[in-house]
């Protein structure tokens, strides 16, 4: 059974950078579409960035672009999300989550419902 767990998290001042990392056990993530989740306090779910199982398509929300990069390390068996020129509003619990399938390329953007299978999360909180 796939199992996730998010590290990288932290406290950062803003203008600062974080790299999140999602690490996977019980499967390899090769076949699976991987996205990025946040939630703050008192907000809904939001979709941060996805990527498909090839790499080769990968999605943004508007409020990221330009900032964070999602990336696949095949041979740690983890998706990377770096996050950079942090703000406070990134403020978050992050999540990954996980699901089989190269269904990204059809979605424009990242979607909670898209994905069965979901980490712990990691606390990121941006402040001076």
């Amino acid at each position: 059974q796939l199992q996730l767990v998010e590290s990288g998290g932290g406290l950062v001042q803003p203008g600062g950078s974080l790299r999140l990392s999602c690490a996977a056990s019980g499967s390899t993530l090769d076949a699976y579409t991987i996205g990025w989740f946040r939630q703050a306090p008192e907000k809904e779910r939001e979709g941060v960035s996805c990527i498909s199982w090839s790499g080769s398509t990968t999605r943004y929300a508007d409020s990221v672009k330009g900032r964070f990069t999602i990336s696949r390390d095949y041979a740690k068996n983890a998706v990377s999300l770096q996050m950079d020129n942090l703000g406070p509003e990134d403020t978050a619990i992050y999540f990954c989550a996980a699901r089989r399938g190269n269904f990204l390329p059809i979605r424009n953007g990242c979607y909670a419902t898209d994905f069965a299978s979901w980490g712990q999360g990691t606390q990121v909180t941006v402040s001076s």
